[in-house]
């Protein structure tokens, strides 16, 4: 694969996720913020999170003793935020695309922060251009499957749909949801089905995927929103956030081709905590990533 650095004109820079100071060209994985807010329908300001879950990253540790390792051991680039046309939805999942599409030609993980859950269409668009047997798993409240929202087909709650008609209902995995309505659920009964509560499910599941593509979507309303509300659509009754920090461990250890994790609303949250469970679960997905070749007397720095 071509080592080169991302061609894309769109780039606008941003403070660096936690230990995400890797140059793009010598970068494994590349952190994407795309602010994404064409179609919130309830509590708008997704589009504030890509920022925020940088800024609040830098109060938790880079060490995940999950994993056992820490982010200072992969290579890891923060590429900034995506420059979208505001009104033009179409427009802007086209730049998404080429986004993605650039990070995957060039040997790179993309690991995006939004913005809307209809940023993940883009994203699979270009996902699914290299791998077209690829299964998406989606972390979720809501099943996402309507035709229409608003009138639109293109929507936060639509998305899914969408990406069923690239990869097949057959590769769409869902946990965790427990909204939507009839027609919803008549399709939900097509989809690969994994039974057992969220953790059981994630550790059956990523034994199953290991070793074959698929696309990780994290919504974090999966997560009950007595530990996460700030997010523009929360849905009583969910997992804690210890359980979706658990799943989400699993589900990368692994080995998705590409992640997102969207949804998160700022203005919303109090204290901080969605931004900051936000940001433990990328945590959790990049240190899962490959490591960096170790260097003779290179030193671990511990923060304090």
């Amino acid at each position: 694969m071509s080592r080169e650095a991302l061609p894309h004109p769109h780039w606008q820079r941003t403070t660096p996720f936690l230990e995400a100071t890797t140059p793009a060209e010598e970068a494994d994985q590349v952190i994407i913020g795309v602010p994404l807010d064409h179609t919130t329908s309830f509590r708008p300001g997704t589009r504030e999170a890509p920022r925020r879950v940088r800024d609040v990253s830098d109060g938790i540790e880079s060490f995940s003793p999950m994993r056992g390792a820490a982010l200072e051991e992969r290579r890891i680039a923060d590429l900034g935020d995506l420059m979208l046309p505001w009104g033009d939805v179409r427009g802007a999942l086209d730049i998404i695309e080429a986004a993605v599409h650039g990070a995957l030609q060039g040997g790179r993980r993309p690991v995006i922060i939004g913005g809307e859950h209809l940023l993940t269409l883009g994203a699979v668009r270009a996902a699914v251009r290299r791998w077209p047997d690829l299964a998406v798993v989606q972390l979720d409240a809501h099943l996402d499957l309507r035709d229409e929202y608003a009138g639109l087909p293109l929507s936060h709650a639509t998305v899914l749909r969408r990406v069923s008609e690239l990869v097949g209902l057959e590769r769409l995995v869902q946990l965790g949801v427990r909204s939507g309505i009839r027609e919803e659920w008549e399709l939900w009964r097509r989809t690969w089905r994994v039974d057992g509560s969220l953790v059981e499910a994630a550790r059956r599941l990523s034994r199953e995927l290991r070793g074959r593509p698929f696309y990780l979507t994290i919504d974090i309303d999966v997560t009950d929103p007595a530990f996460a509300p700030g997010t523009g659509t929360p849905e009583p009754g969910g997992p804690s956030a210890g359980e979706v920090l658990e799943a989400v461990g699993l589900l990368a250890s692994a080995g998705p081709v590409a992640v997102d994790l969207v949804e998160v609303c700022p203005v919303k949250d109090p204290s901080d905590i969605t931004s900051l469970l936000a940001a433990k679960l990328l945590r959790e997905v990049l240190v899962a990533g490959p490591a960096a070749p170790s260097r003779p007397g290179q030193e671990r720095v511990e923060r304090v």
